[in-house]
């Protein structure tokens, strides 16, 4: 078990890290190199003892930002409520950023619209009418930009966009409701300090804007379910406005789902009245259409009810739009 421990970590120090965040990069290499802590880590569950759970749990248990042998220090003193934490808790990666890469595709969608997230957390991607845009190129230049009617948004989610620019509008949203195991409140301290955490060190402005996001939430709550979303989709969706388009989303949330109930919750959302807009791994579906090379794709799929729209970072910080048609818009 050590091994897969030694391998994952590995792995995440060599590919997943660089680039992103110098100080887990560090962590996961020590982790990697030293047995003790595998042994440690081979405690918690597979299913969360991912790299980025682990030192997200650590951090917000008072690990801080230290180098690697002062985080082991702090671990191993802490190792029982280490295991603890990570395995009641799950990555929940509420980036306001993604709806950069969806607001093209929510443009092709009349409204109003009823929106509805699968995996929602805090429901911080279920607000893309209330934040302000700035698209620009690969240069900084700006391309396009959006503000809601009432004036620039607290949050100002900036984009790299390459290629075509689509026609881009804000969504008018009437119906805001998600479905997650663990929602998270965004007026709880220790819900805003947990999303916090799952930020990772040198990721600069996101934990800035992922605080006022909270903040707009708070403001004004979606409607959140605790549950499986097989188990909750159709009542919420039935209790959506009768005189609004249901645009269900799925960012980011469809890699966590195991293969075979991913494959029922995509058929179940298919057979609804609804739209379906997600971002997702190009190898994870095989409903792209047209179909994607997921060895040649550059980051994750964008799609509109399976209409593959664009490629984007996965977390939204660039887009590049590879739809030559257009879509009806109802």
């Amino acid at each position: 078990m050590t091994d897969a421990v030694q391998e994952r970590y590995a792995r995440f120090a060599a590919t997943e890290a660089p680039g992103r965040s110098a100080l887990y990069a560090e962590w996961a290499a020590g982790v990697a190199a030293d047995p003790e802590v595998r042994e440690l880590l081979a405690r918690i569950p597979a299913t969360r003892r991912q790299p980025p759970l682990v030192f997200a749990v650590s951090r917000l248990l008072g690990a801080g930002h230290r180098p690697y042998r002062e985080w082991r220090r702090f671990a191993l003193a802490h190792a029982d409520r280490l295991v603890q934490e990570c395995t009641r808790r799950a990555l929940q990666t509420n980036e306001p950023l993604r709806t950069a890469a969806l607001l093209p595709v929510l443009s092709e969608i009349d409204g109003p619209i009823a929106l509805l997230e699968i995996g929602a957390a805090a429901g911080l991607c279920l607000y893309p009418d209330r934040y302000s845009y700035r698209f620009t190129d690969a240069d900084g230049r700006l391309r396009h930009a959006l503000d809601p009617s009432v004036g620039p948004s607290t949050v100002v989610l900036e984009s790299v966009v390459s290629g075509d620019l689509p026609p881009l509008r804000l969504p008018e949203v009437v119906w805001r409701a998600g479905i997650d195991l663990a929602p998270l409140d965004a007026a709880a301290a220790d819900d805003r300090r947990w999303l916090r955490a799952l930020v990772w060190p040198g990721e600069e402005g996101r934990e800035q804007r992922i605080t006022a996001a909270l903040d707009i939430v708070a403001a004004d709550p979606p409607l959140l379910v605790a549950g499986d979303a097989a188990a909750h989709l159709e009542d919420l969706a039935a209790s959506a406005p009768a005189d609004a388009t249901l645009v269900i989303t799925t960012p980011g949330v469809l890699v966590h789902i195991p293969r075979a109930e991913r494959s029922e919750l995509v058929a179940r959302i298919a057979g609804l009245p609804a739209h379906w807009v997600t971002i997702d791994p190009p190898g994870l579906l095989d409903v792209w259409d047209p179909p994607v090379a997921a060895e040649s794709w550059p980051g994750f799929v964008v799609a509109h009810d399976g209409r593959v729209r664009a490629a984007a970072d996965p977390l939204g910080a660039w887009w590049e739009w590879r739809a030559e048609d257009r879509l009806p818009t109802t």
